[in-house]
Parts: structure tokens; sequence; C-alpha cells
């Protein structure tokens, strides 16, 4: 069965996962730069996916839903923990240290694009020239907001983007596993607390390789910032997009990914000091209209 063919329609369960995705997800993004600094990037990815994992494994067991996998869904798991919990979030905390907040959440507006294209490789499903259009103006917009910074001196707001459209490239290709016959038939709570441990195991393993031995910090601010990155931002917002994935499909699901930036540019305005010159308000609005023109062609398609 294509990805199309599997894919439904909003329901008001879909709705509510999507809603509750784009809160939660707005705000990650300003959480993130509280686990910066004293504590290296990958161990803090570390942290969150294992206390995500044991808040997965927990949930699992209070529903008395069965922990055991087959080799085939822990080989499954395996890759997911890869593209998703390790290349994904090394990717990503590490693109904040060059970007505002906000600005990371724009890129990731485009898992619309890339969820929606290997979803064609893959699952077989179609796009109009209207998506391809849109898909275009919005990566155009994308151009138009970070080219004075590109251009300035010694900037790194390239190495900022590739970082964070790689993260965005491992994230597609996990969010299209799920929607593939053999992620609608693994058991999401418990695939998913597998797939959080194995990523919390790989992501020691790099850091410890990248970082050296185990950092963290007992300071307030990073203790709340692991907890709501770690409970909410993962155990919970994962276990609502992955459902929402299977519901819709991957590239409905992405919808999400046009509504978070508006949540996270408006939080990094007022708590990062984020400025809005007329380059960067015209570039965000571009991206926005032309995200909006191929999530409305992918709708009709």
């Amino acid at each position: 069965m294509s990805g199309r063919q599997a894919a439904g329609r909003f329901t008001p369960a879909a709705w509510g996962a999507f809603a509750a995705c784009t809160l939660i997800w707005g705000s990650t993004w300003f959480v993130i730069r509280t686990q910066l600094g004293d504590v290296p990037p990958s161990w803090s990815v570390t942290w969150r996916f294992a206390l995500a994992a044991a808040v997965m494994f927990g949930l699992s067991l209070w529903r008395r839903e069965s922990l055991r996998l087959s080799a085939g869904q822990h080989g499954f798991a395996l890759a997911v923990a890869v593209t998703q919990f390790v290349l994904n979030f090394n990717l990503v905390y590490r693109s904040e240290q060059y970007l505002a907040s906000g600005l990371v959440s724009l890129t990731f507006a485009f898992l619309l694009v890339t969820n929606t294209a290997l979803s064609v490789i893959f699952l077989g499903d179609r796009v109009s020239g209207r998506f391809i259009l849109g898909s275009l103006i919005g990566l155009a917009g994308v151009v138009l907001l970070f080219a004075p910074d590109l251009a300035a001196p010694g900037s790194n707001t390239a190495l900022g983007l590739a970082l964070a459209f790689g993260g965005v490239l491992c994230a597609s290709i996990a969010n299209v596993m799920q929607a593939s016959a053999a992620g609608r038939a693994m058991p999401l709570t418990p695939g998913l607390a597998w797939a959080m441990a194995w990523g919390a195991l790989m992501d020691a393993a790099l850091a410890l390789v990248i970082s050296g031995p185990p950092a963290f910090s007992t300071t307030p601010v990073y203790l709340a910032g692991l907890a709501y990155l770690g409970i909410a931002a993962s155990a919970l917002a994962f276990s609502l997009y992955y459902r929402l994935i299977r519901l819709v499909g991957a590239g409905p699901a992405a919808w999400n990914g046009v509504a978070v930036p508006v949540v996270a540019l408006a939080i990094s305005t007022v708590l990062e000091g984020f400025r809005w010159t007329g380059t960067a308000v015209a570039g965000v609005v571009l991206a926005l209209v032309g995200l909006a023109i191929a999530l409305k062609a992918k709708a009709q398609a």
C-alpha cells in the first residue's frame, strides 16, 4: 500500500495532536538554548533521550503493553534512533550555536518538502507543479532572510544553515519510515521507547568520542529545560506526532512545521531580542507563503 493510499483525513484526534505538537515544539527551540554552554551538545542530547526513553518505558508498563519487539522491529527502532534521535538532534543543537532559535525552527518548516519528496520516492505519493512552485518560493524566502548574514565577513550563518538542513533531512527519513507499512505495524509507545533508548546509547557513545567524559549541569534552568525537552517535547510530542503521521501521512503531518516557526519566532523576538529588519520580514513572509502554497497543493493532490 502506498503512503498516499494509507494516509487519512484530519479528524478531531488528528487536529488535537497537530495543535499540541505545534505549541510544544514552537517553544522547544528556545528551550534548547538552555542546554547549550557548560554541557556539550551531544551530552545534552543524550540526557534528553535517556529521560524520554525512561518515560516511554514507564508509560508502556503502566498501560501493560508488551515491550518485546521482534528482531526486525528492533532493527526498525535502531534506524529511527540513528536518523531521528542521534543525527537530527545533534545537528539541531549545534545549529543553534550559530543561529537564533526561531530561525532554526523556520528551516524545519521545510520538513513538508523533504517529507513529501521522500514519500514520492519511497511510498509512491504524487506531487503537483504547484507544490514544486510553492517549495521554490519558500526556499527563496529563506535565501532572502539569511542573505545579509551569509554575505557578512567571518559569518558562521552558512554553517548553522547546513547543520539545520542536515537535521531536516535526517528527521524526514525517520518520519517517512513511520508512514511506511513497517512503521505502521510497530507498537507506537514501546517502539518509541526502544528507539529513544537506542538513540540515547548511541548519543552517549558519540558524546564520549566528540566531547569526552559525561558532563551535566545541576542549575535550575538546565534541569527545568531538560525536563521539558525530555518529557513534553520528546516523550509526549513524538508520541502525538508519530500518531499523527499514521493518521494522515508524513507529508500532511509536516503542516505543523509551518505553524511552529510563528510561535518560535515570537518567542525569539521577546526572549532573544531577534531584530526584525525589512529583509527579515520579507524573507519570513515569502517562506511561509511559499510553504502555504505547497501545503494547499499537497492537500488537493
